[in-house]
């Protein structure tokens, strides 16, 4: 499958004979290549490997170097601690292992790059727990960095290793970019209290018609950040504090996409200004919410906002 311009691969054989850029070595910190990947690698790749490695111990567990490698096919060996000398690993390590090794890999500007199943050897991890996590960490990498990578090859030595694998990395794969990555989408939007109006915005995009500052949430926001870039940029306004109200799931609330909302209450300060998305700004007086048409099911938000505020006693909040 691919991801981007990316080819994900899952494939029975061994990681030494493989004509790629770089083959990866699940190593110790200390980088002493013994038993496992690493011995193999160093008995057809030649004892040269370990030398260099070593010269370059020790590192931190989590951490990647690389090295040539010998005798192999390959350009590179990439050196990567899933554990230090008590040949302990646990999701942390080979998490933050497996990310450093595509990292060295973007600094080497390769093409292919070649994995063993990490933490499964001497560090005894699951094969499909290593499977899955190895596949998030690629999965978080290709989309939020730039690469050279065409290809990223899961190697697995044994058939029982290799349909493990094959099902927690491809199948896994594919239903983050099948089921998930295509949404439901995460938005927030903004109940602003002036003077006894409540502030809407007039959309400059379809979905047209009047409604409550917000929208979506990007890659890496907090809820929070989100609401408060929005407001900033449909209104000028800046947000000095916020309330979560209540979080709006019907899959049908948003003509364009399944959307989750959750809606903020917030105090503001600064004077409104319409913004990007934004062609005009009202306040509309909160008795007149009933009466004013409103895109996505922002009236209903606001008519539940009324219901809340009128059990506090008519106070804003």
């Amino acid at each position: 499958m691919k991801i981007k311009d990316t080819e994900i691969k899952v494939i029975e054989s061994d990681i030494t004979e493989l004509k790629v850029d770089a083959i990866v070595n699940p190593a110790n910190n200390r980088l002493v290549m013994g038993a496992g990947v690493a011995g193999a690698i160093k008995k057809k790749g030649g004892r040269e490997i370990e030398e260099e490695a070593v010269k370059k111990a020790p590192i931190k567990v989590g951490e990647a170097v690389y090295t040539s490698a010998g005798k192999l096919p390959s350009k590179y060996v990439i050196h990567t601690a899933t554990m230090a000398l008590d040949f302990k690993t646990d999701e942390l390590k080979i998490r933050q292992a497996t990310k450093s090794a595509l990292k060295m890999a973007g600094k080497l500007k390769i093409k292919s790059v070649a994995f063993p199943a990490l933490g499964c050897g001497t560090g005894g991890f699951p094969y499909l727990a290593s499977a899955k996590i190895m596949a998030q960490e690629v999965f978080k990498y290709l989309r939020e960095e730039d690469t050279d990578l065409k290809e990223i090859i899961f190697c697995l030595y044994n058939r029982e290793a290799y349909e493990v694998f094959k099902k927690g990395v491809l199948g896994y794969l594919k239903y983050i970019t099948d089921k998930l990555q295509g949404g439901p989408f995460v938005t927030v939007d903004a109940i602003i209290e002036i003077d006894d109006s409540v502030l809407l915005i007039k959309r400059s995009n379809p979905p047209f018609g009047y409604a409550l500052p917000g929208g979506f949430v990007h890659y890496g926001e907090s809820l929070e950040e989100a609401i408060k870039r929005e407001v900033k940029e449909e209104t000028a306004l800046d947000v000095k504090e916020l309330i979560q109200f209540h979080t709006y799931s019907d899959p049908t609330r948003d003509p364009r996409f399944h959307t989750v909302g959750t809606v903020f209450i917030a105090k503001t300060k600064g004077k409104p200004k319409a913004g990007d998305d934004a062609c005009n700004i009202e306040l509309v007086k909160l008795e007149e919410i009933r009466d004013k048409e409103l895109a996505f099911d922002h009236k209903r938000i606001l008519l539940d906002y009324l219901r809340y505020r009128k059990k506090k006693g008519g106070d804003k909040i």
